[in-house]
């Protein structure tokens, strides 16, 4: 006796091709070995209704129909009723040049059948991977070759990464009367440019008092303790040094301007560095730092090259264009504000000198004449 797993798959086989004949002959005779009480023997006779209704033998649908409608399960007794109506719907006639019609012959399908049967065992045992349990040997070195490729491409890398170099200039102005500068160059790889030994011994014989630091990578020339004036000339003799070693003419402006509000002062800066004639020069990355006192805010236009928080402005440079920042912060009037707290203190003291002697003190008096 086949098993429902068998049987389940012979008769889908038959019905997805349309052997409507070959699956009622080859499910009649076993239709009776499945009970109606049983999930497999409803699915069967389902199928059976199905194949039946192809062939248009709507009686015996019907037979098998009314048996699904004694069964104890409600959703078996649904189906079957919707099955009913499916089958005793009115038929419409179509015409002929409609229909294509098929000789079907028994012989014919159980051939197809097996042919079909065959074609799924040859696709489940088809394997997109051919996996084998052979061992493959022992794991084999890289060859010589390889290595020497690897290296020269890793030497060739060197010379082209060792051009990116860090430029970053850090002014302070959290001191306005005390402004420091901290001029960074940084080589991000292995070693220094010619250029870069010129530049700093240029700075080292024109700043001789200029605290300067450096070793194989990074360069650094710090001043502390200048005006706003002093600054200006350091930062102009700086990126002129750098333009003329770039190849090209550079210029830097700083504008300030302020406005007092008695006890507080409102500081405006605009720096413009001009970097027109210096199209490229060794993928150069140049920041500019500055940190003011306060909150700053941007002014201006707005520039998607610098960024602010709180009190730190970042400015990151472009080679080929003008370069322009414009920022303001707010300051105390300290002058204003020591002169006020004197007056204050004095003013106070003279009351409480002038209360006090109105009030007169508790000391016994000599009599008056």
């Amino acid at each position: 006796m086949k098993t429902y797993e068998q049987v389940l798959e012979t008769v889908e086989l038959a019905l997805a091709r349309g052997e409507y004949h070959y699956c009622i002959e080859f499910l009649l005779p076993l239709i009776e070995s499945f009970p109606l009480s049983s999930k497999e023997g409803v699915n069967l006779r389902t199928i059976l209704i199905t194949a039946l209704c192809g062939i248009n033998k709507k009686e015996e649908a019907k037979r098998f129909c009314k048996e699904l409608l004694k069964s104890y399960d409600n959703k078996t007794r649904e189906n079957a009723k919707y099955l009913m109506e499916v089958i005793d719907s009115p038929e419409i006639k179509k015409p002929e040049n409609w229909n294509v019609q098929f000789e079907s012959d028994s012989s014919l399908n159980q051939k197809s059948l097996n042919s079909l049967r065959k074609k799924k065992a040859v696709l489940e045992k088809k394997k997109f991977i051919n996996v084998t349990e052979t061992p493959t040997g022992e794991t084999k070195p890289f060859q010589k070759g390889f290595s020497l490729i690897i290296f020269l491409i890793l030497l060739l890398l060197i010379p082209l990464l060792s051009g990116c170099v860090k430029v970053e200039d850090n002014l302070d102005l959290r001191e306005l009367d005390s402004i420091s500068n901290n001029l960074v160059i940084e080589s991000k790889y292995i070693k220094k440019f010619p250029w870069q030994l010129k530049f700093e011994e240029k700075m080292k014989d024109i700043f001789p008092d200029a605290e300067i630091e450096q070793d194989e990578s990074t360069f650094s020339l710090k001043h502390k303790n200048l005006n706003l004036e002093d600054t200006k000339q350091v930062l102009k003799i700086s990126q002129n040094i750098a333009g003329e070693l770039a190849g090209g003419s550079t210029n830097i402006e700083i504008n300030t301007t302020q406005k007092n509000f008695i006890f507080f002062k409102k500081y405006f800066y605009r720096l413009d560095l001009d970097l027109k004639s210096i199209q490229s020069f060794d993928n150069f990355e140049l920041i500019f730092k500055i940190i003011p006192p306060n909150k700053a805010t941007l002014t201006g236009e707005k520039n998607s090259n610098s960024e602010i928080t709180r009190n730190l402005i970042i400015w990151n440079l472009n080679l080929g264009q003008i370069n322009s920042l414009e920022f303001s912060f707010w300051s105390w009037n300290k002058l204003l504000i020591g002169i006020s707290i004197i007056l204050i203190i004095i003013i106070l003291a003279y009351s409480l000198r002038f209360y006090r002697f109105k009030l007169g003190t508790d000391l016994p008096q000599l009599p008056a004449k």
